[in-house]
């Protein structure tokens, strides 16, 4: 991939509302990335940190405000439309189809543009993924369809990397393996927004951090000051 350009963010999103129903979820998010970042959306459950990123991927049908990927408008786009832009989400359910194999469902989403990982590539990401490359998706660990789920997305040629809650329920050995494969995907080029509980493991990875309170960012800060915000960390995450 191309060194990243940091003069003009690849993601910017700005007043962003979501409802669901009757209910108002995000009330005017606000938030930029740039190429080759890894920024970490943290919050506690119920801030409204998964809805962004459905919204991003066009899973809300209720939004408004603007979310501009690559200098294209996408608020009023459709998830699929957004996706051959290059933006990937790897959702906190995973998402693996069962009755396939992990080379079919590795196999299953189209590439969308050039840039993305060849099997050989995401098997020295993820060898637990080769070795089991016959075994059916429903069969798999925890921490093995987690490394599937990612792999997937590797494939596309996406350039925005959705990550929902990647270390949820795995052991300690597997969230180490994924961050140590985040850290790669960082050094290859990838941009990356992080959803994660496992604020510690995150705290690592990441750039830049936002912190989401009842749907609004209430805070931003860079990796480098992160020691100066601890305090607020701690009132707002309880960390």
């Amino acid at each position: 991939m191309a060194e990243a350009d940091l003069t003009a963010p690849l993601l910017s999103v700005a007043g962003l509302q979501a409802f669901y129903g009757e209910s108002h979820v995000l009330h005017g998010v606000n938030l930029r990335i740039f190429p080759g970042e890894v920024v970490t959306l943290l919050g506690r459950n119920g801030a409204g940190k998964t809805t962004t990123l459905k919204c991003i991927m066009g899973m809300v049908g209720k939004r408004s405000g603007s979310i501009c990927f690559a200098e294209n408008e996408t608020i009023a786009l459709t998830s699929d439309r957004i996706a051959r832009l290059g933006v990937a989400l790897c959702p906190e359910e995973r998402g693996i189809f069962a009755s396939l194999s992990v080379e079919e469902n590795l196999l299953l989403p189209p590439k969308i543009a050039p840039g993305g990982l060849p099997l050989d590539e995401i098997f020295t990401l993820f060898p637990n993924l080769k070795e089991r490359l016959s075994s059916q998706g429903g069969k798999l660990s925890g921490g093995e369809q987690q490394m599937l789920a990612i792999g997937r997305i590797l494939r596309t040629g996406a350039r925005l990397l959705l990550l929902d809650e990647p270390t949820e329920g795995l052991a300690p050995i597997i969230i180490r393996q994924i961050g140590v494969a985040i850290g790669k995907l960082k050094a290859l080029g990838f941009t990356i927004l992080l959803v994660e509980q496992n604020f510690r493991w995150a705290s690592a990875l990441a750039d830049r951090f936002y912190v989401m309170e009842h749907g609004e960012i209430v805070e931003s800060f860079a990796s480098a000051e992160l020691a100066a915000n601890m305090d607020k960390l701690h009132a707002c995450l309880g960390v």
